[in-house]
């Protein structure tokens, strides 16, 4: 491989970063926040960015297309990149970046499973006791669990209608009624 060989850009990095930010727009909509009781703390909005990273990356993992799986795999590196800026922009010390980072992955990874898991069980009981689990550590406000499972079985069936040429270009809608 050589030493141009480490220099060589990823598959679908820009891209995978143009996904990923268009994400995390959509989970800072200020609707989440006030409509759906999301509560608005650190933890609260890495939930929501969490959340919304975990349906496009189960939307591009399902895909058939070749595609997919990279592209899946650039958002993940795009959003642990960003973690990582963050944390350091904070004030971090370089020496537990590495642990925190390693703690963050840990929880989007069982976040993504569960939500997975939920997602493939039909009706939303399933989802909300998962967003109830996750969003809230165990106590929603009323009525806020089954509110934010129809968003998100909204927002994954739209992820799904769209088209994966568009989402490899970095276009991704979270547009509840997006074709």
């Amino acid at each position: 491989m050589g030493l141009l060989g480490l220099l060589r850009r990823k598959p679908f990095e820009r891209t995978g970063f143009e996904l990923y930010t268009t994400t995390v727009s959509a989970a800072r909509a200020p609707a989440l926040f006030e409509h759906h009781a999301i509560p608005d703390t650190l933890e609260g909005r890495f939930d929501a960015i969490a959340l919304h990273v975990a349906l496009l990356v189960h939307r591009l993992r399902h895909d058939a297309d070749a595609r997919g799986a990279p592209l899946a795999q650039a958002v993940f590196d795009a959003m642990f990149a960003d973690m990582d800026i963050s944390l350091r922009e904070m004030g971090v010390g370089d020496m537990s970046i590495g642990k925190r980072v390693k703690r963050m992955w840990e929880a989007f990874h069982g976040r993504a499973r569960a939500y997975e898991a939920a997602l493939d069980q039909p009706g939303h009981a399933s989802l909300e006791d998962v967003l109830v689990r996750n969003i809230w550590s165990g106590q929603a406000p009323e009525g806020a669990a089954a509110l934010l499972a129809a968003r998100v079985r909204a927002l994954s069936a739209g992820l799904r209608r769209q088209r994966l040429d568009d989402l490899a270009r970095g276009q991704v809608s979270y547009d509840m009624g997006a074709a």
